[in-house]
């Protein structure tokens, strides 16, 4: 209990006023004017923004420890955020035509999935700690650098940048697929370690 109790510092109708918290809401502000940036051919504004978002994202991690303002929302929160800027591009962009319907659909599929399963299994057996494997943290780097190299392929685009965005793309359908297999079988396996699940 070391390192939760930290978690618990802020009254929850204060955990909103923490500054990392603060910088994840500011994170999820960012999605609808990254969208309407893309939608508009703005990609200069779109790819500075997600820039943004992705400072923020270090930053309110940094913040928790360094604050010492870890708490319960946050853990919450934050991956929500990530995974709402993350899938919202990945599904704008292929509107535009700039992404693949493959690699939407996998790396769509898979977040959905995930935040179902987690969903279902915090409901009814009360598992909460779903913490991200090598290949979670793998795939969402492939993702973040496919993105950006999507987005700065629209206004720049050198033959390194090209290639960047292609391998990205690629190492993005390879890890969702081998994370998404990898999550399952963690499920799996703590759930027949555990045995017949209880409350408490």
């Amino acid at each position: 209990m070391g390192q939760s109790s930290s978690l618990f510092v802020f009254k929850p109708m204060n955990q909103l006023r923490a500054a990392p918290n603060q910088l994840t809401l500011l994170r999820l502000c960012i999605v609808p004017f990254l969208v309407l940036a893309v939608l508009d051919g703005h990609f200069r504004t779109a790819f500075a923004l997600f820039v943004l978002a992705g400072v923020t994202d270090g930053l309110d991690g940094l913040l928790a420890r360094w604050l010492q303002q870890r708490t319960v929302l946050g853990q919450y929160l934050d991956p929500v955020a990530d995974k709402l800027l993350l899938s919202t591009l990945f599904l704008v962009l292929h509107h535009e035509g700039l992404i693949s319907r493959r690699v939407t659909v996998l790396v769509f599929g898979r977040d959905l999935g995930i935040v179902m399963v987690a969903a279902i299994l915090y409901a009814s057996v009360g598992m909460r700690d779903f913490k991200p494997s090598i290949f979670g943290k793998a795939n969402t780097l492939a993702q973040i650098i496919a993105l950006l190299a999507v987005l700065l392929s629209q206004f720049y685009a050198p033959a390194p940048v090209l290639a960047v965005r292609h391998f990205a793309l690629l190492a993005t359908i390879g890890f969702t697929v081998i994370s998404g297999f990898h999550y399952a079988w963690q499920i799996t396996r703590r759930l027949s370690f555990s045995g017949t699940p209880a409350n408490g």
